[in-house]
């Protein structure tokens, strides 16, 4: 399962409208013993690069019983990241410092949602 964007998800993402702030909604299935590597992830993340580039967690929690859900559709984790803006992310994800770290991400989860949402 993907867990990482790719050029064709970034192409999509940045045409609508890339210099405005944008919230990410991540839905997280760990691995087998992936919440520390996750945490690690975090943590390094927490202290450099969101900082760098803004980066707000705003909510992160876990995933509880989901009332209304497909089977297979409940997370262990909800993350709402804010981003100023959508060049923000790409910049983000393709700078080496978070390349350096990534692997961490893609080592605890097997699979991850990340939906940019737009305020109503």
């Amino acid at each position: 399962m993907a867990v990482d964007p790719d050029g064709d998800f970034l192409t999509g993402f940045l045409a609508e409208d890339p210099d405005s702030p944008v919230v990410m909604l991540n839905l997280l299935r760990f691995a087998d013993n992936g919440r520390p590597l996750y945490q690690q992830y975090a943590k390094a993340f927490g202290t450099t690069i969101g900082p760098r580039y803004g980066v707000e967690v705003i909510y992160a929690g876990d995933g509880g019983s989901p009332l209304v859900a497909e089977t297979g559709q409940q997370w262990d984790a909800v993350l709402l990241v804010r981003y100023p803006s959508r060049h923000a992310f790409r910049d983000m994800i393709t700078d080496p410092d978070y390349q350096q770290i990534t692997h961490l991400r893609r080592q605890a989860l097997t699979e991850a949602v990340l939906q940019p949402t737009r305020p109503w």
